[in-house]
């Protein structure tokens, strides 16, 4: 039986530390309680933990100056850390980000949103973890600096490239879009689904952080993203499959290159993505197998695209929609890509 994950809380409120303790061990987690952030330091020396539930408003050294230290000594870089803050100001939030937290939980402490994000950050952390046990020494180093970047929420990526879209002049961009759907997600447990949603939303963050792309939109299991760089996009979203399967998670990606447009649409408070091309892109996700990267001809085409990092399988499938001038059930051509041997991926 594997030992309980043990988890670090700090906070300066005893009657927050007392339900959060309650609350983790009627869970089956280890928990550790500290009062100020000299202490937290103190304590992951002596004793490094699983996770780190850190509160922000403390005296004294703050939390943000807690996780800054941490993230910043390669030997506690890796621990992921949990900010608990009362502020909800965007401000605060990009402190937070600067100082390298891996999640970010509001307070008054909910329970099944507490359990949520600590399953999603110690599951995160374990895949990590076996990463670099097989990999190269190389490889091993790569992935712990991969692992000590910002592993920032969807839906903080979302508000930055919102209120960026929002302050710029909406114009026609050569863009590559991503369209990801889960595999069999109407048939899963509610609870199941809002864990696979968690895991997919913290690990697109983070490749996608990696690769330059942005979220351009998000809804339920389904996410849409653009990339400037083809090649980061390509192999972004072969990443992204990989990381996905061992979590025994299924998707199918679609992907497509052309102009295209990204604005803020004040209705449904989201971003919009326009452009003849992209629809294309947008019916190959749904033409995917399960586990599978489908790309447009143009997108396999496209001269900056480094033949040597992927390999392509042409393929032809039916149309399930109606594209423009094309009826459903026209043939057309498309690629399916993997990363190519020893390419190293994003």
């Amino acid at each position: 039986m594997e030992p309980a994950a043990k988890i670090l809380v700090v906070d300066d409120n005893e009657q927050n530390l007392t339900l959060i303790r309650v609350i983790l061990q009627r869970h089956g987690y280890d928990s550790h309680l500290v009062r100020s952030g000299e202490e937290a330091l103190r304590q992951v020396v002596e004793d490094p933990p699983d996770l780190i539930l850190l509160d922000v408003m403390m005296p004294g050294m703050d939390g943000i100056e807690v996780c800054r230290r941490l993230k910043d000594d390669e030997e506690t870089g890796l621990i992921p850390i949990v900010i608990m803050t009362a502020l909800n100001q965007p401000e605060d939030k990009i402190r937070g980000i600067e100082a390298g937290a891996d999640d970010f939980l509001t307070k008054p402490v909910h329970r099944d949103e507490l359990l949520a994000r600590i399953r999603t950050s110690l599951r995160l952390k374990q895949t990590i973890d076996r990463k670099i046990l097989k990999e190269e020494a190389s490889l091993r180093q790569a992935e712990r600096k991969i692992s000590e970047q910002d592993k920032v929420l969807y839906r903080l990526l979302l508000e930055r490239a919102e209120r960026d879209l929002l302050e710029s002049v909406d114009e026609l961009r050569d863009l590559t879009v991503m369209f990801l759907d889960l595999v069999g997600f109407s048939s899963m447990s509610r609870a199941e689904r809002q864990e696979k949603i968690e895991m997919l939303r913290t690990l697109g963050s983070m490749l996608m952080h990696r690769a330059g792309g942005m979220y351009v939109n998000t809804w339920g299991d389904a996410i849409i993203a653009g990339f400037d760089d083809p090649n980061d996009g390509l192999a972004c979203a072969c990443k992204i499959i990989e990381h996905l399967a061992v979590e025994q998670i299924v998707a199918r990606i679609g992907m497509s290159y052309g102009k295209a447009s990204v604005k803020y649409n004040p209705l449904t408070k989201r971003l919009d993505i326009e452009g003849d091309s992209i629809n294309v892109g947008a019916r190959l996700e749904p033409m995917a197998n399960p586990g599978e990267v489908l790309v447009t001809k143009e997108l396999r085409y496209y001269p900056d695209v480094k033949q040597d990092r992927f390999i392509f399988t042409l393929e032809k499938r039916p149309l399930q929609k109606a594209v423009g001038d094309k009826p459903k059930g026209t043939l057309i051509e498309c690629y399916a890509v993997a990363l190519a041997k020893g390419s190293g991926g994003v």
